[in-house]
């Protein structure tokens, strides 16, 4: 459930690693496979749960400098504030779904979207981790790609449809037929997600073959994969990756790889404006979106480096204590 949060203890940090889905058609069924997989899923647009951890960075988290003799009221006080804003927001109980299930790639940006919604929204949700090369797990369903979200027997796909069409279900007061400025904020920064975030990151996971080995490591250790299909994934993905990168980054106009990625962590705070979250005291769609794709990449080389050099980490810690621990129940 939600995570004390205490804006007097000590400086908190995130490890931030990147993903991408990308659009490189391969020759062969073996390396489409192997493309999906290093693109963590197909879908165009479109999140389960690696273990949390802090980003390194001496300049996450906010110091609170008080006076002895108020400090107890002062702690008091900050505490109470915390808690209002890092509370998560959970649907009255009879629009609560009775059972959602999402069939995803561990390692899949946009499945993890879906999770952070799921997350924030606590929802409990049953996860079946699809085997990339096999795809047994949802041969029963005509789409192929992941996420697939199935709420109440309803089968949902793509992430960000899978939001809307949920979002409509439980979150009746977030609807209207006038649109306000937040709201057109919220969707502008849901489709920068979609159309260019997700385009950066997967350069930049693989931009060179130790980076492409530490991720395809960190794939295989998270994904549905037997022994034998790890060994082979790990090197044979790692070197399909790295030339297929080169391609991504030829397609989105990428000229340095850090430099997009960092520009866009920056870009990201920018548009927060001094506010915690987009949505002001709260996150809306969009931070639930950007903390979502970035949630699983956490971890890579390319993520540290994100957070020693761009100011994303205090907001992604807002968002690690608001999201808090998953909702995930075991199926």
């Amino acid at each position: 459930m939600r995570r004390a949060s205490t804006l007097a203890s000590s400086i908190l940090s995130r490890t931030l690693s990147t993903v991408s889905n990308g659009a490189f058609v391969p020759n062969s069924a073996v390396e489409h496979r192997l493309i999906q997989v290093a693109l963590y899923c197909n879908s165009s647009r479109g999140t389960s749960h690696a273990p949390p951890g802090r980003w390194s960075s001496p300049f996450s988290g906010r110091a609170v400098s008080i006076g002895f003799a108020g400090a107890l009221a002062s702690i008091a006080t900050v505490t109470s504030m915390s808690q209002e804003v890092y509370a998560k927001e959970p649907p009255p109980r009879e629009l609560m779904p009775k059972e959602v299930v999402l069939y995803q790639y561990e390692a899949c940006p946009f499945c993890n979207k879906v999770k952070a919604f799921l997350d924030y929204y606590d929802i409990p949700y049953k996860v079946v981790e699809v085997n990339p090369l096999s795809k047994k797990e949802i041969k029963w369903s005509d789409y192929k790609k992941v996420p697939i979200l199935m709420v109440d027997g309803e089968q949902m796909v793509d992430s960000s449809a899978i939001i809307d069409q949920l979002g409509e279900k439980i979150l009746p007061n977030k609807t209207g037929d006038i649109a306000s400025d937040d709201d057109n904020e919220e969707k502008k920064w849901r489709g920068w997600v979609d159309n260019h975030l997700v385009h950066v990151l997967s350069p930049n996971i693989y931009r060179n073959t130790s980076e492409a080995l530490e991720s395809f490591d960190y794939i295989t250790s998270n994904g549905n994969f037997s022994f034998f299909e790890k060994v082979s994934v790990k090197y044979a993905g790692a070197a399909a990756m790295y030339f297929v990168s080169k391609n991504l980054k030829k397609k989105y106009n990428i000229t340095d790889e850090r430099a997009a990625l960092y520009e866009a962590a920056e870009t990201w705070v920018d548009a927060l404006n001094g506010r915690e979250f987009l949505g002001g005291t709260k996150p809306n769609l969009a931070d639930l979106a950007v903390y979502g794709v970035l949630r699983p990449i956490r971890y890579l080389r390319s993520g540290k480096d994100m957070v020693e050099n761009t100011r994303i980490g205090d907001w992604y810690t807002r968002m690690d204590e608001v999201v808090g621990e998953p909702s995930r129940i075991k199926a």
